[in-house]
């Protein structure tokens, strides 16, 4: 069961479980709470889960104009302030990853841990391994049928309004995030950066969104897609359980990780 939260941006609704510390999970693009189905209890055994649905995803009504990360980080800042009530750690799925590092960005004060899964900090073009599927995506194209048949059901639009908030978070990942290396050096919270080996954006994009992020940790899980927590959901739970409950790292021969004073130690 869940609730609605009267935040500046929009009427937000949200879902909680289990008992603990805060964990924040936030959804992917097109997607809602449902897809999180396979890490809620295991997760909701360690910690108390608080699940938002942003601006024009699942019960959450649309708004005026554009989508924009931006808006929605703002939106999961008011949410943490207000229904949370402080500081979190941040679990976030694809688009709901880049909402989480800009949220880290904004306000570090309310950002205690980061998991981003699949999430990217540069515009579609720019990083997709496959830049032309954004050209073949449209509101009644098989691909987009998964995500209409998870929003036509519970969006209090009316299931008539799909093909405008399908326009506008094509629209959204063609155009946006538009972070740099040097935004994401400002991150403050450990990272967990997470990854199929066949993810939609390249490899590459997402080693330079480790290597920009100071306390980042980065786990490619092989044979995995997009749909890594879905495909792999005991190997995810375990990599952000350790992620959220490990504060050091400590390894036998630190090489990024070594202090300013020493190098890692060698063995030729």
């Amino acid at each position: 069961m869940g609730d609605y939260a009267d935040l500046p941006g929009v009427r937000t609704w949200y879902e909680t479980d289990g008992k603990g510390d805060p964990l924040v999970l936030l959804h992917g693009g097109f997607c809602t709470n449902d897809t999180w189905g396979a890490q809620r209890a295991e997760l909701a055994a360690a910690y108390r889960l608080f699940l938002p649905e942003r601006r024009a995803h699942g019960h959450t009504p649309d708004v005026v104009g554009p989508l924009t990360y931006r808006d929605m980080a703002d939106d999961t800042v008011a949410f943490l302030e207000t229904v949370v009530g402080g500081a979190a750690h941040l679990v976030g799925w694809s688009d709901g990853g880049v909402v989480a590092l800009l949220v880290a960005l904004a306000r570090p004060d309310l950002v205690r841990k980061a998991v981003v899964i699949g999430a990217t900090f540069r515009p579609g073009p720019e990083c997709f391994a496959a830049p032309r599927m954004l050209d073949a995506m449209a509101p009644d194209s098989p691909d987009m049928r998964f995500f209409r048949e998870l929003y036509e059901p519970v969006t209090p639009d009316g299931p008539d309004h799909w093909p405008v908030v399908a326009a506008k978070v094509i629209d959204m990942w063609r155009t946006q995030p538009t972070l740099t290396a040097r935004d994401l050096a400002r991150v403050a919270a450990p990272t967990l950066v997470l990854v199929g080996d066949d993810d939609l954006m390249t490899l590459e994009h997402t080693v330079a969104l480790y290597r920009a992020v100071p306390d980042a940790r980065l786990a490619v899980v092989p044979g995995a897609s997009h749909l890594v927590p879905l495909e792999q959901p005991a190997l995810v739970n375990r990599l952000v359980l350790e992620h959220l409950a490990r504060d050091t790292v400590e390894t036998m021969m630190p090489v990024r990780r070594a202090t300013a004073g020493g190098a890692g130690a060698g063995t030729g």
